[in-house]
């Protein structure tokens, strides 16, 4: 059984702003640019999120975090 995914239009621009928020990428989060990276029909918005993000944790300023959700963590 073949399962697909896809995310919703302003997924990575919303992913974008909250890492930036909080400072973390979560494993849900590294998961859906995981999936946004292997759909084909990605714009260059879409993909100018992914470099700023990547940009941002190579930098330090995002951290890797190895929690399910940032919104979870912080209650």
């Amino acid at each position: 059984m073949l399962v697909t995914a896809c995310l919703l239009p302003s997924a990575l621009s919303d992913l974008f702003a909250q890492s930036q928020d909080s400072g973390k990428i979560t494993l849900a989060d590294r998961h859906g640019i995981r999936i946004a990276l292997l759909q084909t029909a990605l714009d260059e918005e879409e993909l100018g999120s992914i470099d700023r993000l990547l940009h941002a944790i190579r930098r330090g300023r995002v951290e890797v975090v190895d929690e399910l959700s940032v919104i979870l963590s912080n209650n």
